[in-house]
């Protein structure tokens, strides 16, 4: 999920554009570390000597461990332990980046050491997915929105990121939400949960987006806007909040329920207080995941 987190973060800071970053995103699968971007992310060596080790491998036949070593920036049990890592999918992403040359070794570590500082995750580890860590980024997405952070909130939002990961596809990235008097409907799906609050849980999306992301859930190329397309995002809905009521149960013994999904084409949606909107951009087109309470 921190490759997701990363990308909100440089689309904010106009790092790189929506293009730029889902083009890098596409290839996380079929990327491999090097040895130098894992030096950089394990502070065993600076950017610009790892700039040093490949401007060298260019100019001669030997490995960039080998070079490293020979200049005294890395040791033999270095190497060993670097290449027996698991590299999280964030630095795949910005190797990505550093490769298509929208920016070089030194700006990504300085964009990894500020992305840290910004979002206040400097003591906690994104070398794995640590729960504290995930529950600071998405706690600030909530205080940007002026919502109440509290752990039922932090759930849901963060059960949605990975339930779009499953389902859906990890190349997307959360954009900065929005706070709404009301909300209005292009076309979407609805669902009510109920417990000591009511709130209105809604995804909206243009008939194109719906298209797209129906055909990914469903595993099915759909090629025109209809029932099996509405029924794809209604089942995608009350799978998601099926999971979070559940969740919610298990954890906090809370009587919570949860109403049949309803398809809207048209007009507002509102809750008692207010609406939030948290954008999510994909390849294909942005999803909008509203919270009325």
């Amino acid at each position: 999920m921190y490759t997701q987190f990363l990308g909100n973060y440089l689309l904010q800071k106009g790092l790189v554009s929506q293009e730029q970053l889902f083009n890098a995103m596409s290839r996380l699968s079929q990327t491999h570390i090097k040895l130098g971007t894992i030096a950089i992310h394990e502070g065993l060596m600076t950017a610009r000597e790892v700039d040093e080790c490949l401007y060298v491998q260019t100019r001669e036949d030997k490995r960039f461990g080998e070079i490293a070593i020979n200049r005294g920036y890395l040791t033999d049990e270095q190497v060993n332990e670097l290449l027996s890592k698991q590299t999280p999918d964030y630095i795949l992403l910005g190797q990505n980046l550093v490769e298509d040359g929208v920016f070089s070794y030194e700006q990504l570590e300085r964009i990894l050491f500020d992305y840290k500082n910004d979002t206040e995750i400097y003591d906690l580890s994104l070398d794995v997915e640590n729960q504290d860590t995930i529950n600071a980024i998405i706690s600030k997405f909530f205080q940007l929105a002026e919502m109440p952070v509290d752990e039922i909130n932090v759930m849901y939002l963060e059960l949605m990121f990975n339930s779009l990961i499953r389902f859906v596809g990890e190349d997307f990235s959360p954009l900065t939400p929005m706070v709404l008097e009301e909300y209005p409907v292009t076309f979407g799906v609805s669902q009510c949960i109920s417990s000591e609050k009511e709130y209105i849980t809604h995804i909206d999306c243009d008939r194109e987006t719906a298209i797209a992301f129906a055909s990914r859930y469903a595993k099915e190329d759909f090629l025109e806007f209809d029932e099996y397309v509405m029924a794809a995002l209604e089942d995608f809905l009350n799978l998601h909040n099926g999971l979070f009521i559940v969740n919610v149960s298990n954890t906090y013994s809370k009587n919570i329920s949860l109403a049949p999904p309803e398809i809207k084409m048209d007009g507002v949606i509102y809750g008692e207080n207010k609406c939030v909107d948290f954008p999510v951009a994909y390849p294909f087109g942005t999803i909008h995941l509203i919270i009325c309470y």
